[in-house]
């Protein structure tokens, strides 16, 4: 169990699900190892939130981690691989090239059945009056959970905490991509409001145009931030800001590579820039301290290394933050 703590799900105020796919990831593959590793680290991970003393005494349970998401991940890998390198490829080739549109047919069916199954998890829990968390895998496997959430609650808003926009409306033809989540939510859930990104550092001239016109959503870059510190805002003011713009119900998506190239030195996307831990801790607490609620939230593109621990101990905690954050202000005894 995450954190080693031994309570039923139905004993819990909160209960996290895992998601160990990331078959359509475009660089470094490896998130789909990620809850494991967490898992393993959260061990050495001290209880006391002083943000939010002795939240967890709520209950955090850990659902059974489905492994044949993992090896259904594993075995399309390469069908993804091929679609990525051929995408680079002539465009006659690949409209002529049967085994392309196979592959690709193979990838996206199974991207909806995992999404689809991590939907029917979150439903569930949700329904029985459980926050529900989400620790992937790749940040296309948050999509799943944030619909649930859409369903559950009439209106919420996505704090998107991330490198990228994630606003494609496709990534080499993959239908479920890291790359297009945020697109497939604002497309498909209805009682989404607001989604607020934060630390975005790289984007298409599509997906900065999409932002411009869509009054749904509302960027806070990486250069806004930076070029705030320089010119003597603090990061106090500067997260009233990004507050404002939130509904009272939030739901939470940080992709790990949001956060600086030192708390994530083996994630796929490796962009200078990032906001630091103490930054991101400070923002949640400030959300709850302004009278929001946190309804959801998923930590994504983890990917662990064998030698070097970072990111998987700064995941566990990273984790344990959030959790305490949603837990704080829940009615649960």
């Amino acid at each position: 169990n995450y954190f080693g703590f031994p309570v039923e799900a139905d004993d819990a105020a909160l209960v996290l699900i895992s998601a160990p796919w990331d078959t359509t990831v475009s660089t470094r593959a490896g998130s789909s190892y990620a809850p494991d590793a967490i898992i393993e680290a959260s061990r050495f991970v001290d209880f006391y939130e002083p943000m939010a003393p002795d939240s967890w005494r709520k209950g955090i349970a850990t659902l059974p981690i489905d492994y044949s998401i993992q090896d259904l991940s594993h075995r399309l890998r390469s069908d993804a691989d091929k679609v990525i390198q051929m995408s680079h490829s002539d465009a006659d080739y690949i409209l002529t090239n049967m085994m392309h549109e196979r592959r690709l047919r193979r990838v996206n069916e199974a991207s909806r059945q995992i999404n689809d199954k991590i939907y029917s998890q979150a439903k569930k829990w949700l329904e029985r009056g459980k926050i529900v968390g989400l620790v992937g895998g790749d940040h296309s496997t948050s999509y799943g959970n944030i619909r649930a959430v859409g369903e559950h609650y009439s209106e919420f808003g996505v704090l998107h905490i991330d490198a990228q926009c994630n606003l494609k409306e496709q990534l080499y033809g993959f239908n479920y991509s890291h790359g297009s989540v945020m697109h497939n939510v604002l497309s498909d859930v209805e009682s989404l409001r607001r989604l607020v990104s934060v630390g975005v550092r790289e984007f298409s001239p599509r997906e900065w145009q999409r932002s411009e016109n869509d009054e749904r959503i509302r960027l806070f870059t990486g250069q806004y931030i930076w070029s705030s510190h320089f010119e003597g805002v603090n990061w106090s003011t500067i997260c009233d800001e990004i507050i404002s713009e939130l509904p009272t119900n939030v739901y939470v998506s940080l992709d790990i590579d949001g956060l600086t190239i030192e708390c994530s030195p083996h994630t796929g996307s490796t962009i200078s820039g990032g906001l630091r831990f103490p930054e991101v801790v400070y923002l949640l607490g400030k959300i709850v301290a302004s009278g929001r609620t946190i309804v959801g939230f998923d930590l994504t593109e983890v990917v662990p290394d064998v030698d070097d621990k970072t990111d998987a101990m700064i995941a566990a905690r990273l984790l344990f933050k959030m959790c305490s954050m949603a837990l704080k202000y829940h009615d649960a005894p």
